[in-house]
């Protein structure tokens, strides 16, 4: 057994992630995996994490905070520095943090990174912060980017694609997640399963419209949810689990997911065909194409994998076409910022023309590998329409014979919201969901 580590240790491995985001552009769950890591407690490795991303989600405000604490611009401060003192103010901030220890560890989680020199900036700063807390958060929240702890780039984009909206979702994205179950339908009944999630002390929450989604009261490790091992449940959020309904799969059709790692979605699609779907799983990037084959096997579930890129055919395409297509691109994840906040660090306003292309790239190399009156969905966890309709619009007008469907199942729920342009769309926050889009085009006959 691993002894508890120092505050000082949690503290600044904390530090240290969110500094590999500042520098090195990492996602936050990379720059996680820390040497240091491996020898920690579990309760320990948990306070980091929690720390880290507090301190990430928070970390617009905290930027405006430390402006003023330093009277000078945050931009100023080495990022490993920056950093710590983002996850002192975290521990200040935040009610569910235990602040009592939060100035002294964190002062000396700066000695512990080798930084004693800025023992007493790092205490004066902390200190004041907490003397002075009205008058600051006040300063700090009178900016958008403040206020919502988000990049002003951003903001002004949301605001001009969801000018009704744009508040409540940037304010959705500061909360903490909830955990979704999907319940694999091949090993077990969503009503039972609930019963036993209560035996078990877990309550749970059933979604009106999608029975086999279930929403925790609390978060839990996977590995402590009854039956997750075994493969009688997934994680996935519910909006995720929309797809299913929307691609409407059937025993004996020949399925393509043209982006699939994780293998969420795919994995959806055949519980849904009690398995009995050919479905190639496609990921261009290897080591994520590995939690594919690993989701599958835990669900007992088979499918072919191909690492390639779904932009290119040639490489990988047998010549037989297929009867449903799922594409769900490499987007800007803006619709899932309160999964992952290091996007708000990590993403540029110059990175989303981009991203655009490369989505529409994927549609035009594998919509004629469609068959016929076979049916194509289009899916981002965006929230942008530069990447959603734009990206849909421009397509649809390249290929006449792609008809859109404005009509969705009867069972769709009614926080998915159709759009006048193209598809549908799930808002951060609205029934608990992620930021989700969809668009389902049927390729006409000729």
């Amino acid at each position: 057994m691993s002894a508890p580590a120092s505050g000082a240790a949690t503290r600044g491995l904390a530090a240290r992630a969110v500094a590999r985001v500042l520098v090195e552009g990492r996602t936050l769950d990379v720059a996680l995996q820390l040497p240091e890591m491996d020898s920690l407690a579990a309760a320990d490795r948990a306070q980091v994490r929690a720390l880290a991303y507090g301190a990430t989600r928070w970390h617009h405000r905290h930027r405006r905070l430390l402006g003023e604490l330093l009277h000078r611009p945050s931009a100023r401060l080495e990022p490993e520095l920056e950093a710590l003192l983002s996850v002192g103010l975290f521990q200040v901030l935040d009610a569910a943090q235990p602040d009592y220890a939060a100035v002294s560890a964190t002062v000396a989680a700066a000695r512990w990174l080798g930084r004693s020199r800025a023992t007493g900036l790092v205490n004066a700063a902390l200190r004041r912060m907490q003397r002075e807390r009205t008058p600051l958060l006040a300063a700090a929240l009178a900016a958008d980017d403040g206020r919502y702890s988000c990049p002003s780039w951003l903001i002004d984009r949301l605001r001009s694609d969801w000018p009704r909206d744009w508040q409540p979702v940037l304010e959705a994205s500061l909360q903490a997640p909830p955990l979704w179950l999907r319940v694999n339908r091949l090993r077990r009944d969503p009503a039972e399963y609930r019963a036993e999630l209560a035996t078990a002390g877990i309550e749970s929450t059933a979604s009106p419209e999608l029975p086999f989604a279930l929403r925790l009261a609390r978060a839990t490790p996977v590995a402590g949810i009854p039956g997750f091992l075994a493969g009688e449940v997934s994680v996935q959020d519910v909006a995720a689990q929309v797809a299913g309904l929307l691609l409407d799969v059937a025993p004996g059709m020949r399925v393509l997911d043209a982006c699939a790692a994780p293998g969420g979605k795919a994995t959806q699609l055949l519980e849904l065909a009690a398995g009995e779907i050919d479905l190639l799983a496609l990921d261009h990037d290897a080591t994520r194409l590995v939690r594919v084959g690993e989701n599958l096997e835990r669900l007992g579930l088979r499918a072919t994998t191909v690492c390639a890129d779904a932009r290119e055919p040639s490489s990988w395409w047998d010549g037989r076409p297929f009867d449903r297509i799922l594409v769900d691109v490499p987007c800007s994840g803006t619709g899932v910022i309160r999964r992952h906040p290091d996007i708000k660090l990590l993403r540029r306003p110059g990175d989303i023309g981009p991203l655009a292309g490369r989505q529409r790239a994927i549609l035009d190399a594998v919509w004629p590998l469609l068959t016929r009156g076979g049916q194509l969905l289009y899916v981002s966890c965006s929230i942008l329409s530069a990447e959603n309709t734009a990206v849909v619009g421009a397509f649809l007008a390249a290929h006449p014979q792609a008809r859109l469907e404005r009509i969705a199942p009867a069972t769709l729920p009614d926080w998915l919201r159709p759009l006048p342009d193209a598809g549908w769309q799930s808002l951060p926050g609205a029934a608990d969901t992620d930021g989700l889009y969809y668009a389902l085009m049927t390729r006409a006959e000729p």
